[in-house]
């Protein structure tokens, strides 16, 4: 078994789930079950996946989880892109976003490619 914590993934997929939550503070009350709530949950789905990927008996469960982390990350890219096209983002803030969304994307491919 082993431990999320000590995966660096696991650490930037997570400071960016804060991020989002803080960024998503911001936006509009109308969105509160919309853009804010679907962004959160698919941004706390990435280190939710990998936590519960580390807890699976073999490679091919955790590779499992890290490719849901991955579609996830994919969702965050999409909803912070829509984010800013409704200007409930500013540019330097999509910016900032998108490249966490880059890393954390590289992180769980290496990562994939390695335990399979």
């Amino acid at each position: 078994m082993r431990d999320f914590k000590e995966l660096n993934v696991w650490k930037d997929s997570h400071e960016l789930c804060l991020l989002i939550y803080s960024k998503t503070n911001q936006f509009p009350d109308t969105e509160k079950f919309g853009i804010t709530s679907q962004i959160r949950r698919a941004s706390a789905s990435v280190p939710t996946n990998i936590s519960e990927g580390c807890g699976r008996d073999s490679n091919k469960e955790f590779a499992r989880f890290l490719r849901i982390a991955s579609g996830s990350i994919s969702e965050v890219e999409y909803l912070v892109i829509l984010s800013k096209d409704l200007n409930y983002l500013q540019e330097g803030e999509k910016e900032e976003l998108l490249s966490r969304v880059i890393m954390v994307r590289k992180m769980l491919y290496k990562l994939i490619k390695a335990v399979v």
